[in-house]
């Protein structure tokens, strides 16, 4: 079944400011199977999206599959902070900085650069209050940069100009994102990402399989991917194992969702509204398999509040958010806008169904 075209992605969450609808956010959720098979969607299962920084996880295995994460003796925490977009804080840096000690690596090599960083608000204030200017090593992508950093460092590949497409690093990381994507390299689609580093594009429904993957690598079936079980095995639980290196100690869905449904997903958003899930085997009742989801907001959702929403709300219909998580991740299902004075003055509401792909024909 493909969407129709010309007609416009289904409205998946109103802003409402009083008793004004005040915006809406238009948008794609899939869920696939362990197998890739969709099973419920709503939008275009097919839409063309940019992984940014949702990619991070699977970039990693390039580092896993080299040997240099064992012959650093990475732990999982670090290497949770290399496929993170982390808040800047200090255990974030500290993490990272222990790393490039090791690995006998300046720091100075990061090419991520620190504009606008860091992203966690109380780190950003002191800084500004002890007249700190923040280093790439506070920026969000840092422990994505290290990852290559390090591959190049191991592989004794020049170090200067590691974030340059054509860098062997690169391409190791283009091998990795390919094959967990189960495409040739030289049929990738390649972008710049923010950072510097590349992107890729892929159909939705590829994203949701991809963190099917994820939550469960050793339900893969080809051969190429079967071979990744133990890398991708080995970013899961680091993930899973730190969320707080993945996000941070506000304000990271990522984080939050990993630390209130231990166990049950793994996490990644990326810009322009974009987030990848991975729902581990078990987490829907026992025996039951892993599956995927990933959600596309068409508007890139500047304020960061309709991914949240359709996120928590697909999680919701999934069945596996218990009580103690609902109340704990409320504010995340309908986020709100307050006025100077603390009030609340908009409530970001999710609504649709996600329905089985049997229904959307």
């Amino acid at each position: 079944m493909r969407y129709p075209r010309n007609v416009a992605a289904p409205v998946l969450v109103e802003v409402h400011r009083g008793t004004i609808v005040e915006s809406r956010h238009r948008g794609h959720v899939v869920q696939v199977a362990a197998s890739g098979e969709v099973e419920r969607a709503i939008g275009d299962p097919e839409i063309t999206v940019t992984l940014r920084s949702a990619v991070k996880p699977f970039a990693l295995v390039a580092l896993i599959e080299s040997g240099a994460a064992d012959d650093l003796g990475l732990s999982g925490p670090e290497l949770a902070v290399m496929a993170a977009s982390h808040m800047g804080e200090d255990k974030h840096v500290r993490t990272l900085q222990a790393v490039f000690r090791r690995a006998g690596v300046s720091q100075s090599m990061l090419a991520c650069g620190s504009v606008g960083m860091p992203m966690d608000k109380v780190t950003s204030m002191r800084l500004a209050r002890d007249g700190e200017a923040a280093g790439p090593i506070r920026h969000q992508c840092s422990g994505f940069h290290a990852a290559s950093i390090l591959l190049s460092r191991f592989a004794d590949w020049p170090l200067e100009d590691y974030d340059r497409p054509e860098h062997p690093s690169q391409f190791a990381v283009r091998t990795a994102v390919a094959k967990v994507f189960g495409v040739e390299v030289d049929e990738l689609d390649t972008a710049v990402d923010d950072c510097g580093l590349g992107t890729y594009a892929f159909p939705l429904v590829d994203v949701a399989r991809a963190y099917a993957l994820l939550a469960d690598p050793t339900a893969a079936a080809d051969p190429v991917r079967v071979a990744l079980a133990p890398a991708l095995t080995r970013v899961r639980d680091a993930m899973t194992g730190a969320p707080e290196m993945v996000g941070g100690t506000e304000g990271s869905l990522d984080t939050m969702l990993m630390q209130q449904l231990a166990g049950k997903v793994v996490s990644k958003g990326g810009a322009e509204g974009l987030r990848g899930i991975g729902i581990l085997p078990g987490a829907r009742g026992s025996g039951r398999p892993a599956i995927g989801f990933a959600v596309r907001i068409d508007d890139g959702d500047g304020f960061a509040r309709a991914n949240r929403a359709v996120t928590m709300e697909a999680l919701l219909q999934l069945g596996i958010v218990d009580e103690r998580a609902r109340r704990a991740l409320s504010a995340q299902h309908r986020p709100v806008t307050r006025s100077l004075a603390g009030d609340i003055v908009a409530e970001t509401i999710p609504d649709f169904q996600l329905a089985p792909i049997s229904e959307l024909g």
